[in-house]
């Protein structure tokens, strides 16, 4: 009974993660289109966030010395890296590609754990994972302006390995007599990578008048401020927090299957609030990753019967964040 709660309790974290993630992109684009290079409202959305968790930040200040690599990990890769190198990625190919090479971390993740550690998989994960990525596939309509440019595919398949990170760390927080608190690794997780995109995005040449006035939604003007408050606090404190809870609850490689819904969510939000119309390979791509994730949240989680994902096999704690489907900033 105890067992069956917690999986749910787990899928809804995930869910929830899932819909705050992809809801940043709505929020997001507009600043774009106000005037907002993509690079700044990335770095935005990190030092925003590590702002407002400082006070978390030095509540769990012990972490600093307990668990440095853990926390120089999930900020380097799970906040920084993944949005780094998926931006990279956009600038030389289609963003619908880049998307889809990002989403393969879940197969990643399924790969490391059934080859490196040597642990096995489960059917159900597996064929989730199968069904997701074909699915993510039309979501994206990869073969729209498809190009091939290897450099760029390199960059996205970089963020795909830092994605597989964001799922590996969080699970790995949850090891040993005296887990790491997830408020404490997402608030240094945050304050590390708002460091490390201080240094890539240069905000001191931002335009920032852009954030006093309003940003057009599908013809009805919003304050740039409200905008911003949403990515920060929903898509990126709220999000990470439920993501990291999820992947503690569930098996790392049925969270990582349950995250590819925010391909489609961002799409939903995306035509209901922005006015981007879905075609009908989109939609019918929507359904195949929903029962992909539905296939793979079948799979029971292993957490009491075996070490966190990052435990064994090797030093998977120095191995290896969009946020959603359209070229504003993209998670873990």
């Amino acid at each position: 009974m105890h067992a069956s709660q917690g999986k749910g309790a787990g899928l809804g974290l995930a869910l929830v993660s899932a819909l705050a993630f992809g809801g940043s992109g709505v929020a997001a684009k507009p600043l774009i289109q106000a005037g907002l290079d993509p690079l700044h409202v990335v770095w935005l959305r990190a030092a925003g966030a590590a702002l407002v968790l400082l006070p978390v930040a030095w509540r769990h200040r012990a972490l600093v010395t307990r668990r440095p690599a853990l926390l120089a990990g999930f900020g380097l890769l799970a906040v920084a890296g993944v949005q780094a190198c998926y931006f990279a990625a956009i600038s030389r190919i289609p963003v619908g590609v880049a998307l889809l090479v990002e989403y393969l971390g879940p197969a990643l993740l399924l790969g490391w754990v059934r080859f490196v550690q040597r642990r096995p998989v489960s059917r159900a994960a597996a064929v989730g994972v199968v069904l997701a990525v074909a699915g993510l596939a039309c979501v994206v309509e990869v073969w729209s302006g498809m190009s091939f440019d290897v450099v760029g595919l390199l960059l996205a398949l970089g963020a795909a390995c830092c994605q597989v990170g964001y799922f590996v760390l969080s699970d790995h927080g949850s090891d040993g007599e005296e887990p790491a608190d997830p408020f404490g690794v997402i608030a240094y997780g945050l304050l590390i990578g708002a460091l490390i995109l201080t240094a890539v995005a240069r905000p001191w040449g931002m335009d920032w008048s852009v954030l006093a006035g309003s940003a057009g939604m599908n013809g009805t003007d919003v304050p740039a401020a409200l905008l911003l408050g949403w990515v920060v606090l929903v898509a990126t404190v709220a999000a990470y927090l439920t993501g990291v809870l999820a992947v503690r609850r569930l098996s790392p490689q049925v969270a990582g299957v349950v995250a590819c819904l925010e391909a489609v969510i961002a799409t939903v939000l995306a035509w209901v609030l922005l006015g981007e119309r879905l075609s009908v390979p989109q939609t019918l791509g929507g359904a195949v990753v929903l029962v992909g994730a539905f296939i793979a949240q079948s799979s029971t989680p292993k957490k009491a019967a075996a070490a966190p994902v990052a435990q064994g096999g090797g030093a998977a704690a120095g191995a290896p964040a969009d946020l959603s489907a359209e070229s504003s900033p993209a998670r873990p």
